[in-house]
C-alpha cells in the first residue's frame, strides 16, 4: 500500500486529551502573540508556512512566488535514497503548493517563470517517478503541469517558444510518461 503523507484538516472536532490543554492555554492568548507564534512556527517549518499560505490565501509577488515554488518543488520530490524501488511518502502537500503556485502565477501573467518552473518539476519529478515502485505520484506532477498547458495553448508567445518548451519537457521526462500525450499534442499543433 502506497504511503503517502496525509493531509491534515484545518477543522479539528473536538480537541482530544493530548490537545485540550493547549487549546485552553492559546484560548486565553491575545491575538498579537498568536500571530507571532504562527508566524514564527511558519518560518520554523515550511509544511506549517504551506498550509497558513494555503488556508489563509495569502498573496504574494511573482519573485516570491517563484522562490515559493521552487522550494515546494524541492519538497515534494524529495525522498530517502533507501527507498528506492519502494512505494515511498511523498509530500503531496508540496505538490498541492507548486500546482496553486503555478496557477498564480499564470493569473499574474507570468507565464514563463511557470514555463522554467514546470521544467524543474519535469526533471525532479520525473526522477523521483523512476526511483519509486509505482511511480504513485506521477497524478500530482501531471496535474501541477496541466495548468500550464492549458496557459500555453491560449497564450501569445511565439510557437517556436513552445514548441521548443515542450520538446525540453519531453527531453527532461526520464520515463516518457508524465503528460507525454498533452506535451505531444501542443508541440504538434503549434508546429502544423
Amino acid at each position: 500500500m502506497p504511503k503517502r503523507r496525509a493531509k491534515s484538516s484545518a477543522k479539528s472536532a473536538k480537541p482530544t486529551a493530548l490537545t485540550a490543554g493547549l487549546q485552553k492555554a492559546l484560548t486565553k492568548c491575545r491575538k498579537a502573540e498568536l500571530v507571532a507564534l504562527l508566524v514564527e512556527l511558519a518560518e520554523e517549518d515550511r509544511a506549517i508556512f504551506r498550509r497558513l499560505t494555503a488556508q489563509f490565501e495569502v498573496a504574494a509577488p511573482p519573485q516570491e512566488l517563484v522562490a515559493a515554488t521552487r522550494r515546494a518543488i524541492a519538497d515534494a520530490t524529495d525522498f530517502d535514497v533507501r527507498e528506492i524501488n519502494h512505494n515511498f511518502s511523498y509530500d503531496h502537500a508540496a505538490y498541492d503548493e507548486v500546482k496553486r503556485n503555478l496557477g498564480r502565477l499564470i493569473t499574474l501573467g507570468q507565464l514563463r517563470p511557470a514555463m522554467d518552473l514546470s521544467l524543474e518539476l519535469m526533471d525532479r519529478g520525473s526522477y523521483q517517478v523512476e526511483m519509486s515502485d509505482e511511480g504513485l505520484m506521477t497524478y500530482e506532477i501531471e496535474e501541477c503541469l496541466a495548468a500550464v498547458i492549458k496557459a500555453l495553448k491560449k497564450c501569445d508567445l511565439p510557437p517556436g517558444e513552445i514548441i521548443g518548451w515542450c520538446s525540453a519537457m519531453l527531453k527532461k521526462d526520464r520515463v516518457g510518461f508524465i503528460s507525454e500525450e498533452a506535451l505531444r499534442a501542443l508541440r504538434d499543433g503549434f508546429a502544423a
